[in-house]
C-alpha cells in the first residue's frame, strides 16, 4: 500500500541522523546492562506515565542526578524543582551534559534532551511556561533514565587544577 509522505510526517519522527556520542555501545550491550524498562525509555525514546517515577517527588539538599545508562552526571540537585507536571522538572543542567535535538512526533515540535555522554533518551524541553526559575524552562525527565547520588559533587575545570 502506498505512504502518503505528507500525513505519515504528521506521526512520525524524521529519519535518524547518524550521531555518535562518547559511549557508543550496540543495542546488544545496552541491552546487557540495563533493565526492559530503561532501555525502552534511554534508548527507544520511551515514556514512563505521569506520576510513576522515584524522583519525581525527590527534593534533596544536595547531591547530583546522573545518567541511568552510563553515569555521566546530568543534573544537581539545586536544579531541581517542583512543576506539578508528574515527572521530574529541573530548571537547568550541568554544562555540556544534556544535548537538544528536534523531535516531530505525535505531529508536534518538541525539544528532545539526549543525555551527551551516550545519547540515552531524558525527556523534553519546555519553554516560556511561566516558572520562577532562572531559565524559564522546564527539562521535563523521566525518573527511568536517572540515578541520584547525595555524595557526588560536580568538578568545574578551575576546582580540580586547585585540588591538584
Amino acid at each position: 500500500m502506498p505512504t502518503i509522505p505528507f500525513l505519515s510526517s504528521f506521526f512520525s519522527s524524521p529519519p535518524k541522523m547518524a550521531t555518535t556520542y562518547p559511549d557508543s555501545r550496540s543495542d546488544s550491550e545496552w541491552r546487557a546492562v540495563l533493565s526492559k524498562e530503561q532501555f525502552r525509555i534511554l534508548r527507544e525514546k520511551g515514556t514512563e506515565p505521569p506520576g510513576s517515577g522515584t524522583f519525581d517527588k525527590h527534593y534533596p539538599d544536595a547531591g547530583v542526578y546522573t545518567c541511568a545508562g552510563c553515569d555521566a552526571p546530568l543534573y544537581k540537585a539545586s536544579h531541581k524543582f517542583s512543576s506539578g507536571c508528574g515527572w521530574p522538572a529541573y530548571f537547568d543542567s550541568i554544562p555540556g551534559a544534556v544535548t537538544r535535538h528536534e523531535d516531530r512526533a505525535f505531529g508536534m515540535v518538541r525539544t528532545e534532551i539526549v543525555c551527551s555522554n551516550c545519547g540515552g533518551h531524558l525527556g523534553h524541553v519546555f519553554k516560556g511556561e511561566g516558572f520562577p526559575t532562572s531559565t524559564d524552562e522546564r527539562h521535563c525527565v523521566n525518573s527511568v533514565s536517572l540515578k541520584f547520588s547525595p555524595e557526588d559533587k560536580v568538578v568545574t575545570k578551575g576546582e580540580e587544577d586547585t585540588k591538584s
